[in-house]
């Protein structure tokens, strides 16, 4: 069926949700693409980019190489996802350094919400699809409390840490953002946007294609061949990143960056009544439910279209 301009604005605000959610370390694009079903889409589009596709470009032309690499999709959510991260990232930024249990309260209740909805697509539940689930669990609970390495400003460093975040932004439940913070690459990107130091920029996004054309290839085929035991293992990612957005968070201990500013280097999650502070529980909760109900509302629109 024919997309029309109405439905290539809805990929591109799909998109801009995309680009929000990997800006915030935490929370992943992969699990909004997966809940606003454009999921398998995106990874069958990015596996299809190999030399046969270019070779339908020399010998049929433009248009033709456009169909076949559904270039009108790539296009219209690229477009949010770029103009989402970039700008979003200053602003994620300003409210984790001043609102933290806020803004973590709001994802919380997204990834809840998030959890019901993937699993619903899961049509058969048997031993291996649990065992999935749990190693799914096991593997994002883990990569939640490792913790973060000193700033990096290596352009080769640069290059890999792109290559690994981008794996973990189109995988559900696990955030490229919180990828790029445990290398200890995170302000050194962040501060590349802020100061437009194209040449740290092309490198990461360099890194970042080498890797999304590499695992996109290995994800079609889980899909292909394993949908049910995907599905579970990508439910188990989201399930198992909950630690990392849990609102009440103690500091054990920091560590000093490359600009001489404290940051946060473990961080172990607590009860909102053993917090340290104002545990702004009232707004808290209902951010959580506010969270909630945004995924809710989504994928019932999803569902009647």
């Amino acid at each position: 069926m024919e997309r029309r301009f109405l439905d290539y604005l809805i990929i591109t605000l799909k998109g801009l949700a995309m680009g929000a959610a990997d800006a915030v370390p935490g929370v992943s694009g992969g699990t909004i693409a997966f809940i606003s079903g454009i999921y398998e889409e995106l990874i069958a589009t990015i596996s299809n980019i190999k030399p046969s596709l270019f070779k339908i470009l020399f010998k049929e032309g433009i248009t033709a190489f456009w169909k076949e690499a559904n270039g009108n999709f790539v296009l219209a959510l690229l477009s949010g996802i770029v103009i989402s991260y970039v700008s979003f990232m200053q602003l994620a930024k300003y409210l984790l350094e001043n609102q933290p249990v806020l803004i973590w309260s709001f994802f919380f209740g997204l990834i809840i919400a998030s959890i019901y909805f993937v699993a619903k697509q899961i049509t058969k539940w048997n031993i291996p699809v649990i065992i999935s689930l749990i190693i799914g669990a096991s593997m994002a609970f883990y990569i939640s409390i490792l913790p973060v390495m000193a700033t990096n400003e290596s352009l080769m460093f640069l290059f890999f840490a792109g290559a690994i975040a981008i794996c973990a932004m189109i995988l559900p439940g696990i955030s490229g953002s919180f990828i790029l913070i445990i290398l200890g690459a995170y302000k050194t990107l962040s501060d590349a946007i802020h100061d437009i130091d194209i040449k740290k920029i092309l490198i990461f996004v360099a890194g970042a294609l080498v890797g999304l054309l590499s695992f996109s290839h290995i994800l079609k085929w889980l899909f292909k061949n394993y949908h049910n035991i995907t599905l579970a293992l990508l439910t188990g990612f989201i399930f198992g990143s909950l630690n990392k957005v849990w609102p009440w968070k103690e500091t054990l201990s920091w560590y000093t960056n490359s600009k001489g500013i404290e940051e946060p280097l473990i961080q172990k999650s607590v009860s909102p009544f053993n917090f340290n502070g104002d545990n702004q529980l009232l707004f808290a909760v209902l951010l959580i439910i506010i969270g909630f109900l945004t995924i809710y509302i989504l994928e019932k629109i999803g569902s009647k279209k």
